[in-house]
């Protein structure tokens, strides 16, 4: 059963379970080229694929933008 979460300030749903890594690639970002705030926490990348989402998560998702 999906569970809501917020992502970036908009309502959407995730599956039960899914991994903060799951997320990523669903929303189709690089993890390379991102920064992640889990509950305003910044979550440091080596727990992204360990790190389970819950029901009220609040996910902010920075990205990283080249350029010059």
């Amino acid at each position: 059963m999906p569970i809501p979460i917020t992502v970036n300030g908009e309502a959407r749903l995730a599956a039960d379970g899914q991994t903060v890594l799951g997320l990523l690639d669903e929303l189709r970002l690089e993890p390379a080229r991102v920064a992640i705030e889990l509950d305003r926490r910044i979550l440091k990348q080596p727990h992204w694929r360990e790190t389970r989402l819950h029901a009220g998560a609040q996910i902010e998702i920075v990205q990283f933008v080249g350029g010059g």
